[in-house]
Parts: C-alpha cells; structure tokens; sequence
C-alpha cells in the first residue's frame, strides 16, 4: 500500500475515537505536521473529515454516507430484514444479522427489543469474535486449516468467566457448532445476556450471515431463550431460501 494512502486512512480511525486537532493527528500518524495537513485537506476536500470551528477534525458525512450505501448494498441485508422484523415482533427480543468481512466479524442489522432494556451493539461494529454465537457459526464454516490459523491469532479476553479461554476451547467450540449448525453465547460476553443463533447460506451450502436473538436474563432465562432455537433456524433458513432461490436450506450432517 501506498505510504501516503496509509498515513490517509489511519486518521480515520483515530477521528472515530472524537475529534482531534492537527497536533494530535501529527503526533498520532509519527509525520510532520505540515505533511498531517496535507492529507487532512485531501480528506476534507472528498468530504471524508470535516473541519469544526474549533480548528478540530471529525469524520465527514460523506463517509456515512458511503458506509450506509455499502450496507443497503449487502443484498443478504434486504433479503434478510422482514425476518428478522417478523422475528421480532414474535419474540420481543433483539435480532440481529452479521457477516464475516476481512477478519472480522460486523453486525449489518439490528431490530431492537420491544423492551426498555437495550442491547450495546450497533450496526456496522464488530462483534466480539471469540465469544459471539454469530461470530462462532460464521467462523465454523471456515475450512479447517482457516479455523486453526485464525484461533491461533486471536486473543482471548476474559469478558466475564464464561468467556472462551484460549485457542483450544476456541477450536472445540466451532467443531461442536459446525456439526449441530446453531450457536449460543450463554453469558460469554456479557454475564446478563444471553444468545442463540442460525446461519444463513447460499446456494453452495456455505455460511454467508448468520441471524441472531438476544436477551438479558432479567427478561428470559437461558433456558428460555433456548425454546426459541426452532423458530430462529426456520427463520434463518427462510432466508436462505429466498437469499440462494435454492429450495429448501438444508443443515449440515
């Protein structure tokens, strides 16, 4: 990659942390801050920052506004949508859909909970992939020599002590996913909610999305979040039906 592109899109990210200014961006990017100038100008002038009164840079709407067009773009996202609407109004809890895009795992839609709690999670961000049950039905697809590449990179925070401890664990659990083709994260990421989830695939068999339900236990326990596994995998195979035009969806053996 081109040094001057790279220094370009590394302010990004540092401007979705909050605005900062020139002196920030310089120091952040190790360069002068002449040269920092220079590319912030260029993004501003594509309408990828924007400069405050303050003398301080954000992210321009332009950038979501391309970030928005890309998601609405993903046909599995508009396929998907009146599902997970329907799922919801059946359920009463959040659903959401991810996909697998350069290493890393995104939420592309989310319908909320038709209760006061809320779930902290938002489209476009990723997902915490060592314990999510979207991440682990995404993930065990993989070919075997992919799963064991990816588990040996990955760190494994200990969000809560359900959390997934380490390459081996991680490994196991995607083998037992892929067999019953259906996930759960049950306190993993966060001690009080829990999760089931089914893939989505296209018309060769492989894992393109995976849709989830989430709950806190103050509303259902576990247990009874679990009863609605069926109606998670009929839902996710409605998709996939109508994502591949393939007939039925069939689950792995």
């Amino acid at each position: 990659m081109s040094q001057t592109v790279d220094r370009a899109l590394s302010i990004l990210p540092l401007l979705a942390e909050g605005p900062a200014n020139l002196e920030q961006v310089s120091v952040r990017l190790g360069v002068h801050k002449s040269t920092a100038l220079r590319l912030l100008r260029t993004l501003h002038e594509h309408g990828m920052v924007y400069r405050q009164a303050d003398q301080r840079y954000r992210l321009g709407a332009r950038l979501f506004a391309l970030a928005q067009q890309a998601v609405e773009n993903l046909d599995v996202r508009e396929i998907a949508h009146p599902h997970l609407v329907e799922l919801n109004e059946n359920c009463g809890h959040t659903v959401h859909l991810a996909v697998h895009e350069e290493n890393e795992v995104l939420y592309i839609d989310k319908v909320e909970s038709r209760y006061p709690v809320r779930m902290y999670s938002r489209i476009g961000k990723p997902v915490a992939t060592t314990v999510a049950a979207v991440a682990k039905l995404l993930l065990a697809d993989l070919p075997e020599p992919e799963r064991r590449a990816l588990a040996e990179k990955l760190d494994y925070p200990r969000y809560t002590p359900r959390s997934t401890p380490d390459a081996t664990a991680f490994l196991a659990e995607l083998a037992k996913v892929r067999e019953q083709g259906w996930a759960t994260d049950l306190g993993g990421h966060e001690e009080s909610i829990n999760c089931v989830a089914a893939p989505i695939r296209g018309a060769d068999g492989r894992v393109i999305a995976a849709m989830s339900v989430s709950a806190p236990n103050v509303v259902v326990t576990a247990d009874e979040l679990l009863t609605l596994l069926p109606l998670v995998r009929r839902t996710a195979d409605a998709i996939s039906r109508e994502y591949s035009g393939n007939g039925p969806a069939k689950h792995p053996e």
